[in-house]
């Protein structure tokens, strides 16, 4: 059966922005390096996999000429069979100047990180040992994430404004290998299409164990068998010398390990393309029979794929795909 023809949009009406760019950001003629891609794409092949990478400026950031607040970042390290590839997403906080290059630094923070460790993450997939993954992975996204608001001081920043989201992926090139790895910080989306339909494998708060990022969660209020941890007497107690004040609570550490089976696709992605697949059931009906080919897509036809508009939806997009063979 042939694919479905690409289309522009899904819905009863088509959106109210242009389908294409339509102002640039105003730009630094002495920092030009600050400017930001209406679009990336990136893609390879390794091992058992097949991995497609796109971010796109949404259409209002399009329309009112301002910077794609989303970065992606692609990266191996090492060779041959114990290579590790990393897929890092970030995006940063909404209706701020700096947003763009929050996301940037956290993708730069959290790449030199696990490619300082490619090494022993390496083995960790290969030998399945999962706890010794997720507190490692844990401690680096602690520290890539203390860096950014590290930086957000350094700058004279709110370290609130200067934030952003993090979601990366980590994929073996040993053929033999088929562990995938998820783990992050903040909203977004992680599926998998199976058989032509899809499941929604972001990991739920719920089922997070284990303690929230530093900075980026709150310490529990009793002891799994109940028990109070602290007595309020209702008198306020003043911050120590010793210690930060206390933060707001944040979005935990989240992490998932998962199995490919050959055929699988397994899709991360940002808020921007998340809302639409869980808001509009045409969006996910129409990627499932795209993306459920024998063969995956050309780079052309995955960023036609990933763009397809929704009417309400008009945040940035950055996805990334792997097609198991």
């Amino acid at each position: 059966m042939p694919a479905p023809r690409p289309r522009g949009h899904v819905g009863t009406r088509p959106p109210t922005y242009d389908a294409e760019p339509t102002a640039l950001p105003a730009a630094d003629p002495d920092d030009l390096d600050d400017l930001v891609a209406d679009t990336v794409l990136d893609g390879a092949r390794y091992g058992a996999c097949t991995l497609r990478a796109v971010s796109v400026r949404g259409d209002s950031a399009r329309y009112r000429g301002e910077p794609r607040r989303d970065a992606l970042l692609t990266a191996r390290f090492g060779a041959g069979d114990h290579a590790l590839l990393l897929v890092a997403m970030a995006t940063g906080a909404r209706a701020t100047p700096g947003a763009h290059r929050a996301a940037a630094e956290a993708c730069q923070w959290i790449g030199r990180a696990v490619g300082r460790s490619h090494a022993r993450l390496v083995e960790d997939i290969r030998d399945g040992r999962r706890g010794d993954l997720k507190s490692g992975l844990h401690r680096l996204t602690d520290r890539s994430l203390g860096k950014l608001r590290a930086s957000a001081s350094e700058q004279g920043v709110d370290p609130e404004e200067y934030a952003a989201s993090l979601r990366c992926l980590l994929l073996s090139a040993d053929p033999a290998c088929r562990t995938r790895v998820f783990f992050g910080v903040g909203p977004g989306g992680l599926f998998r299409l199976r058989e032509g339909e899809w499941q929604d494998i972001e990991p739920r708060a719920a089922d997070i164990k284990g303690e929230p990022v530093v900075g980026f969660g709150s310490p529990p209020s009793e002891t799994p068998e109940g028990d109070r941890l602290t007595m309020d007497l209702g008198i306020p107690t003043p911050p120590s010398p010793y210690e930060p004040a206390p933060e707001p609570p944040r979005e935990p550490f989240r992490f998932r390990t998962s199995v490919a089976r050959p055929g699988d696709t397994l899709l991360m992605c940002s808020s921007g393309l998340a809302e639409p697949l869980r808001g509009e059931p045409e969006l996910g009906e129409y990627l499932a029979e795209r993306w459920s080919r024998p063969e995956p897509p050309g780079l052309a036809a995955f960023l036609a794929d990933s763009q397809v508009r929704v009417k309400g939806y008009a945040d940035d997009r950055t996805a990334a795909a792997v097609w198991e063979a």
